[in-house]
C-alpha cells in the first residue's frame, strides 16, 4: 500500500511517500481502508521528537481518520466488512502506525460509527480535538456552568471547547488575534471575542464580566500570556492546560494562586482508556446533536500533497486540514 513513512525522529522533512506491506488485523482488530485522514500539531511534535512516543520505524503518522472496514481479526465483534468507522484516540499514529496510509489496523474498541448526518469530512478530524476539549472541560468534576475562557480559540481544540462549552451552558470568552476568526467564533457559540494581542486584554475581560470573573480557562497557548489568564480568574478558578504554542511560562509567581485558591491541571487525552474514550465520545455526539454544532473543515488535500497540507496547518486555519488517503 501507499503510505507516508517517517524513517527517523527529526522533522516533517523526513517524511517520504513510499510502499509498505498492508497491515493484517490481529485478534480484536479491524482493517480499515482509510478514506480521509486529519493532521494535527501533535503529528509534527512527534516527528520532531517533542512527543513522548517510541514508535518503530519507519513509522506512519496520523491519529484521526474515517474509513471502511475491509476485514476483521478473530474476536473483533461489533464491526463487519463495509462498516464505515472513525478512529477515537488510541495508540494509532503514536506508537502504532497511523492513518496517513491507504490502510490501517485498529483495535475495534477504538472505532466508532460515523455520527448520524455527519459527512466523511466532518467525521475524519473530529475525534482527537473534541475528546481533548471534553477532558479539558470535565477534568475538574461537576462544575456549575459559569464563565469559560478559551485561548487559541480558533484552533481545533479551541473551536471544540466553544462548541462543547456552549452545549454545557457556559458563557464563553474566546481569545483570537484575527478579527475574521473572532466573528466566526461568535457565530459558532462564543458570547464574546477578545484580542490577546492587546496588552490590556485582561482588563477588557473584566469590563465584560463586571463583578463576575472567569471560572474555568482552557489554555492552548502557554507562554507569557498564561500569567494574564490568572488575572481574570475568580475564587476557585481553574485552568486546564492543553498546549504550549507560545513556549514555557516565564516567571510564574505561585503567590498569584493562593488567595483565590486557583488550580492548574494538565490535559492528556491519551490517558483515556478505550472505554473512557467511547463514553466521552458518546456524550460529545449527544451534545453536538442537541446544539446543532458541527466540526469545521478548512481544506482537503490530495494524498501526495501532505507537505502542503502541513504548511496549511502551520498557518493556523480555523478548521481541520484533511488528506485523502489514496495514492
Amino acid at each position: 500500500m501507499k503510505a507516508w513513512l517517517l524513517d527517523r525522529i527529526g522533522s516533517l522533512s523526513d517524511l517520504r511517500k513510499g510502499d509498505t506491506p498492508d497491515p493484517t488485523p490481529a485478534a480484536g482488530e479491524a482493517l480499515l481502508r482509510v478514506e480521509l485522514a486529519a493532521i494535527n500539531p501533535a503529528d509534527r511534535y512527534l516527528a520532531e521528537g517533542q512527543y513522548p512516543a517510541k514508535p518503530s520505524f519507519p513509522h506512519i503518522l496520523g491519529r484521526d481518520g474515517v474509513g471502511v472496514v475491509e476485514a476483521v481479526g478473530a474476536g473483533a465483534g461489533g464491526v463487519k466488512a463495509a462498516d464505515r468507522r472513525i478512529i477515537l484516540r488510541s495508540e494509532i499514529g503514536v506508537n502504532r502506525r497511523g492513518t496517513l496510509a491507504e490502510r490501517v489496523a485498529v483495535p475495534v474498541e477504538s472505532l466508532a460509527p460515523v455520527p448520524a448526518g455527519w459527512s466523511a469530512e466532518e467525521s475524519a478530524g473530529a475525534a482527537l480535538v473534541y475528546l481533548t476539549a471534553y477532558q479539558a472541560l470535565t477534568m475538574w468534576g461537576e462544575v456549575a456552568p459559569g464563565v469559560l475562557l478559551v485561548t487559541g480559540a480558533s484552533g481545533g481544540v479551541g473551536v471544540a471547547c466553544v462548541h462543547l462549552g456552549r452545549a454545557m451552558g457556559f458563557e464563553i470568552i474566546a481569545l483570537s488575534r484575527s478579527e475574521e476568526k473572532s466573528r466566526k467564533l461568535v457565530t459558532e457559540g462564543a458570547n464574546h471575542a477578545v484580542d490577546p494581542g492587546d496588552a490590556v486584554w485582561p482588563k477588557k475581560v473584566k469590563e465584560i464580566l463586571g463583578k463576575r470573573r472567569v471560572d474555568l480557562a482552557v489554555d492552548n497557548i502557554g507562554g507569557a500570556g498564561f500569567n494574564q489568564i490568572l488575572e481574570t480568574l475568580g475564587e476557585r478558578g481553574r485552568v486546564s492546560c492543553v498546549g504550549r504554542l507560545a513556549g514555557p511560562v516565564p516567571e510564574l509567581n505561585t503567590a498569584s494562586l493562593f488567595f483565590r485558591r486557583i488550580r492548574i491541571g494538565g490535559v492528556n487525552v491519551g490517558a483515556f482508556s478505550a472505554a473512557e474514550a467511547q463514553s466521552a465520545w458518546g456524550r460529545i455526539v449527544e451534545m453536538l446533536a442537541k446544539s446543532g454544532a458541527r466540526p469545521i473543515v478548512d481544506s482537503v488535500w490530495e494524498f501526495g500533497q501532505l507537505r502542503e497540507a502541513f504548511e496549511r496547518l502551520a498557518k493556523g486555519p480555523m478548521g481541520k486540514v484533511l488528506v485523502k488517503a489514496s495514492g
